[in-house]
């Protein structure tokens, strides 16, 4: 089966092609540029493995939580690529695909986190045991580093998190972060969870199908603290 992974949570856009052996992953930093940059490096993937964006038959995209911008425009081009084709739709939490990349091998608990912005941290904690994944109470949420203390014991902690949290995480956990370029996202870890039980959801209804953005935008933020009172939202945008 033809699969495609899509993952645009973070700075990282990344994107991965899986044909039966055959496999290729694209990405580009730089928040910014997910709009002008994904469907170039969907076409370079395709064009790697020697498919046709026609022939995808399973779709998986990372729901997040994470950058807004970033997270609609994956989501914005993966219903489009799907728009009245018969074909397959999964989706992720983008951290549960980087715990899976540090899951230890006779398996453990892992905490992925991320950077959530003033001085907060989306965090999951999954527990991986054999050819599955437990941990849905540990779906990702927004806490504070001494919030983690909460979700202990784990083995393993990875994510990309900001210099100035680092020393307050690794003492609440009492593990050394695994950050830099083996924290990153990574698409093909999305199409990995497929195969994981409790890996991933079925999405069934693509067209009414959000991400979990985990906060408000910064610029809806930024408004309701200027004028000290909500936002009104439209139906469908998640606050």
């Amino acid at each position: 089966m033809i699969t495609l992974g899509i993952d645009t949570a973070t700075d990282r856009c990344t994107v991965a092609v899986r044909a039966g052996m055959l496999e290729a992953e694209r990405h580009l930093d730089g928040a910014r540029s997910h709009a002008t940059s994904i469907l170039r490096l969907i076409s370079d993937v395709c064009a790697s493995t020697g498919v046709t964006i026609d022939a995808v038959e399973r779709i998986i995209v990372a729901n997040g939580p994470g950058s807004f911008t970033g997270l609609r425009v994956g989501s914005a081009v993966a219903k489009a690529l799907a728009w009245r084709r018969e074909i397959e739709w999964y989706n992720a939490a983008s951290l549960l695909g980087r715990a899976l990349q540090h899951a230890p091998t006779a398996g453990g608990v892992v905490l992925a986190l991320a950077d959530a912005l003033r001085g907060e941290l989306y965090a999951g904690r999954w527990e991986f045991v054999g050819g599955g994944v437990l941990g849905r109470d540990g779906f990702p949420r927004t806490v504070l580093p001494r919030d983690l203390a909460a979700l202990l014991p784990v083995d393993v902690v990875v994510g990309p998190v900001p210099i100035a949290l680092r020393d307050e995480i690794e003492a609440v956990t009492v593990c050394s972060v695994i950050d830099g370029e083996p924290a990153m996202a990574d698409a093909r870890a999305l199409i990995d969870l497929i195969d994981l039980a409790g890996g991933t959801t079925r999405v069934r209804d693509i067209d009414r199908w959000e991400p979990v953005y985990g906060r408000p935008a910064e610029a809806q933020a930024v408004w309701e603290r200027k004028h000290g009172r909500p936002l009104p939202t439209p139906p469908g945008v998640a606050r």
